[in-house]
């Protein structure tokens, strides 16, 4: 038997690595009368899906003792790792959807095994405060909270095993495939990462109760991060042929736009200072400048001088730029082949698929982000060219969408308690537009498309907090029609000043931090108290949609999700069936949210989710 003492927080802590049977059998001894162990692994890299990907190591402990269990052995190390694996009762792993799939994927033990018996140390911290160190948070990784929570002069194994890495000759990427299974380091940092995990727990349980987090909010995010773990191991279908064509196609498009813009003098689109000068030199006005001084060419100030909205349609505000058109299209081409179309190609597995990670609390408002393979909320709402590339699980099957009716706008007139809007929604019918309502309350039966549009971007604007100049950007009415339709907006609802004062009082009496409906701690910044209303209005259209997934998984409709985007779920069911799906869909994501009816359309393409936006397969 190996071992290894170590101190943590002035005790000291033993971390355990068998070598022989008796070894083992001694482990298995110790594991029997621990009713809760805390659990991680070590693998050979992120991509749990890959060719070639293996399980180095499983430990489990406790918060004075390890045991590092080396699984790449095989024989009885294995037996001896799953046997614990399957008869422990309780396990606490730290960000437990990574450790659930590659035990799913490497052992008998399924995640629908591991989920129900796993308490996740990274959401419990993150109920606490969501915000990340350069946001003036503690963070949520293992490391930052136990330095906080548990011993301050905890060491870095981390940075210990990078620069074992490199003696080894090996690279941060490289090194934990290649690491030697017996390296000391590599061991006691596997056996330290349990040993915290186990002493964190007390920590944040403590924390829990002094800050009144419901136990029905941890338990809701548990079931949410086993759901969101079940379609990322689903995974989905590649049309590799398409993936080829798609590569060539934005190369071919990345370069037709760069020689558009060589053609105004600008020799490198990535150049700010080119650009400012050519578009300068054409006439245009440039008033937004950086931290540094120099003029802002970014995308949001060149998309209104190629007359184009956040989704890439044309506006109609004015005649196009048209080397602010190339920069734009010219970067984006570049980007979708190397985040997209490269990605694909390098991330897909033996039998064809990819699989994106779904970030169950990626935002502070709880909101969901995916990433990984596939990175699919930044693409614009009009696009189909990279969706096309993703197939249905089967050629008889065909891909599906289910989104809520303007769910952003339902919330705010929920928790704001806003009388007409609520009116609107209650009485309006199937075919309820709130921005055309907005706009005619304003201007009267004869307002227009363009006050429909104006009078979205000031609704918008309350919900995410955007400024008179981003409003008119997105919209392409001036500022002076902007800031009247916001002046406007806040007289006919002005229950909507009257909640954000509220919350904000509220927060500034609790340590700037706002309580969203269903009790999820939203952290505001000093100088961004105004951002309360988007916080709120945020997770709780987060927690309308999570609710909405939990009636999902309770219909039996887990099978079909595919992914969940923003306010969106995307599934793929048999062509046969589709129809009656979709109707189960909506009827899991139709609720009432305080008196104000929340609804869904459901959107059925053909067998690529290009199809949904105009593709024609």
């Amino acid at each position: 038997m190996i071992h290894y003492r170590h101190g943590v927080a002035g005790e000291p802590v033993t971390v355990f690595v068998p070598e022989t049977d008796g070894d083992l059998r001694t482990f298995m001894d110790w594991a029997r009368s621990q009713p809760v162990l805390a659990l991680d692994t070590e693998t050979t890299g992120l991509d749990i899906y890959a060719d070639g990907y293996r399980l180095r190591t499983v430990q489990f402990g406790t918060p004075h003792e390890a045991w590092v269990i080396h699984y790449e052995r095989g024989g009885r190390f294995v037996e001896a790792a799953n046997y614990v694996l399957q008869r422990c009762p309780r396990f606490l792993i730290h960000n437990a959807p990574f450790d659930w799939l590659v035990l799913d994927r490497h052992t008998p033990v399924s995640l629908e095994s591991l989920a129900p018996r796993t308490t996740d140390t990274k959401i419990k911290a993150t109920l606490i405060d969501p915000r990340q160190p350069q946001e003036g948070g503690i963070g949520t990784g293992l490391k930052p909270l136990s330095a906080h929570y548990v011993d301050p002069t905890a060491p870095d194994t981390q940075g210990d095993l990078t620069a074992v890495f490199r003696s080894l000759g090996l690279t941060k990427k490289t090194g934990w495939a290649g690491i030697p299974l017996t390296h000391p380091t590599y061991n006691l940092y596997a056996g330290l990462d349990v040993i915290l995990t186990a002493r964190l727990n007390p920590y944040l349980d403590a924390e829990h109760e002094r800050l009144g987090v419901r136990p029905a909010l941890l338990q809701y995010e548990h079931e949410i991060a086993a759901m969101c773990a079940h379609m990322q191991r689903a995974g989905l279908v590649l049309d590799l042929d398409y993936v080829d064509t798609l590569r060539r196609m934005l190369r071919d498009e990345e370069s037709k736009y760069l020689e558009a813009a060589a053609r105004w003098g600008v020799d490198s689109v990535n150049s700010g200072a080119q650009v400012a000068e050519a578009l300068l030199a054409m006439g245009e006005r440039l008033t937004e400048r950086t931290d540094g001084g120099a003029l802002k060419v970014d995308k949001a100030v060149l998309m209104p001088l190629a007359d184009l909205d956040r989704d890439w349609n044309r506006v109609g505000a004015r005649e196009p730029n048209p080397l602010a058109e190339a920069v734009l299209r010219a970067k984006r081409a570049g980007k979708w082949v190397t985040a997209y179309a490269d990605k694909f190609a390098a991330n897909v597995d033996p039998s064809g698929r990819i699989h994106p990670t779904i970030n169950t609390l990626q935002a502070r408002t709880g909101r969901m982000s995916i990433t990984g393979d596939f990175a699919a909320q930044t693409l614009p709402s009009s696009d189909w060219m990279i969706r096309r590339a993703i197939l249905s699980d089967e050629p008889s099957h065909v891909f599906g969408s289910v989104d809520f009716q303007a769910i952003e706008m339902r919330v705010l007139a929920a928790l704001a308690n806003v009388k007409r809007m609520r009116e609107g929604f209650v009485n309006g019918g199937d075919d309820f537009d709130i921005h055309m309502y907005t706009a005619q309350l304003i201007k009267g039966e004869a307002a227009t498309q363009k006050d429909r549009k104006v009078f979205k971007g000031a609704g918008f604007g309350k919900v995410y907090g955007g400024g008179i100049t981003t409003i008119s950007r997105q919209t392409g009415a001036s500022e002076a029609e902007i800031a009247r339709a916001v002046a406007e907006y806040d007289r006919v609802f002005p229950e909507i000043k009257r909640a954000s004062s509220k919350w904000q009082r509220e927060a500034r009496a609790t340590g700037l931090v706002t309580v969203s409906v269903t009790g999820r701690r939203l952290p505001l910044d000093r100088h961004r108290t105004y951002a309360v209303v988007n916080y709120q209005c945020q997770s709780a259209a987060r927690d309308v949609l999570g609710q909405a997934m939990l009636n999902m998984r309770d219909a039996g409709l887990l099978q079909f999700m595919k992914l969940p985007i923003h306010d969106e779920i995307v599934f793929s069911a048999p062509k046969s069936d589709v129809q009656d799906v979709a109707r189960e869909f909506e009827k899991c994501m139709t609720m009432d949210l305080f008196g104000v009816p929340v609804v869904a359309d459901a959107d059925i393409g053909g067998r690529s989710w290009g199809s949904l936006y105009g593709a024609d397969y």
